[in-house]
């Protein structure tokens, strides 16, 4: 994409520090005004959270500070942890960001000692075209078996507020690891996507 602008959609800290880390230069534009869609259950988790990406980088490609940061890429990413429902069915229950200690603690119980998923929606929008881009990247996780002594000091800790699911893979935690797919996808960007997304010839 050559040297366009960056612009990320997202007030997220972690967002920004992956892409940092990653050496582009970029801007930030967040999102606002934006309805995302959180319902409880899903049948198609990847097409939820990449409409919601895209929401997000529409809101801001419309805004009048992206538009002149022209010639850009508008970069928008929703992120969810889910985990297939009780009995089958195809559904999954999402896991956005806990209301609080004990919705903290309900999820972490419910994600205890399972295989489950972290997926995030990418879309880019490209200025002035308006060309549109999106995919989605999965990553499974596994907890092990947390005892109640566990998930208190953990929920004491406070690590949990403002992430999906109720944990923080990039706080290191031992009960937690990765069977397949991009730790950055769990942390909040899918880095290894958006460069292939980014180099994809115009």
């Amino acid at each position: 994409m050559g040297l366009k602008t960056l612009i990320l959609a997202s007030q997220s800290p972690r967002r920004r520090s992956l892409l940092a880390e990653s050496g582009r230069s970029f801007c930030v534009i967040p999102a606002e005004g934006v309805h995302e869609e959180s319902p409880r259950v899903s049948r198609e988790p990847a097409e939820l959270v990449t409409r919601n990406a895209l929401a997000k980088a529409r809101a801001v490609s419309q805004s009048a500070g992206a538009r002149k940061l022209a010639p850009a890429a508008v970069i928008g990413c929703d992120t969810i942890a889910c985990v297939p429902v009780p009995g089958g069915g195809g559904g999954y229950e999402i896991l956005g960001k806990p209301a609080g200690r004990a919705d903290a603690r309900r999820m972490l119980s419910l994600l205890s000692g399972s295989e489950h998923f972290v997926i995030s929606g990418l879309a880019l929008i490209d200025l002035p075209s308006g060309r549109e881009r999106t995919a989605s990247e999965t990553t499974t996780l596994v907890m092990d078996r947390l005892d109640s002594e566990t998930v208190e000091m953990y929920l004491e800790s406070g690590a949990w507020e403002g992430k999906a699911g109720a944990f923080g893979y990039q706080d290191g935690i031992e009960w937690l690891r990765i069977k397949s797919g991009s730790p950055s996808n769990v942390v909040g960007l899918p880095m290894e996507l958006l460069d292939r997304m980014l180099n994809e010839p115009e």
